[in-house]
């Protein structure tokens, strides 16, 4: 187990360099395919999850609109490949058993996704608690949340009413015992 951990953080290991010289889509592409999850560009219909079969072309080309991360080994260490990212519109964060609040804290902090990013899926991520959730007010532009299988979080009602008094216009979507 221990193993897997390790190899785990080699793939979320930030290479600053290939942002540089590829861009901050293709290089967010090749993190997350590398952790398992799908990216879905802008203009596109398909899931890309091959990672040998990443589109080519003039750099800048493709612009991720959408994240799965569903089953991924994703994890902090690698967010600062969301940094450059402008177009994502939506993420879904499934059974990652990485993410934790410092990651969600990370993600709404993020000054790109706090204008672009309008739906946010979180389920099954056992790590996540309630000072996670609360951390995503920052999520300005934020339409819709669907919080499932959180089993950290221990004061719904209260971390709801914070996130609906700071997104007044969240649509809040609840799975939650």
């Amino acid at each position: 187990r221990r193993f897997w951990g390790w190899l785990n953080a080699v793939f979320n290991k930030v290479d600053y360099e290939r942002i540089q010289s590829v861009g901050p889509d293709r290089a967010a592409s090749e993190w997350l395919l590398r952790c398992g999850a799908l990216v879905r560009y802008q203009g596109y219909q398909k899931w890309q999850q091959d990672y040998n079969g990443l589109p080519t072309g003039p750099l800048g080309k493709y612009k991720i609109e959408a994240i799965n991360a569903t089953d991924s080994c994703i994890m902090y260490r690698g967010f600062d490949y969301l940094d450059g990212l402008e177009h994502v519109t939506e993420i879904k964060l499934q059974k990652c058993i990485y993410i934790q609040d410092e990651c969600l804290q990370r993600l709404s902090e993020t000054k790109n996704l706090q204008k672009s990013l309008l739906q946010l899926k979180i389920i099954s991520c056992g790590n996540v608690t309630d000072k996670g959730i609360i951390a995503l007010h920052k999520l300005t532009n934020l339409e819709y949340l669907y919080l499932s299988d959180l089993p950290g979080i221990r004061q719904k009602e209260t971390t709801v009413r914070i996130l609906q008094q700071a997104l007044p216009n969240l649509e809040l979507e609840l799975d939650l015992e």
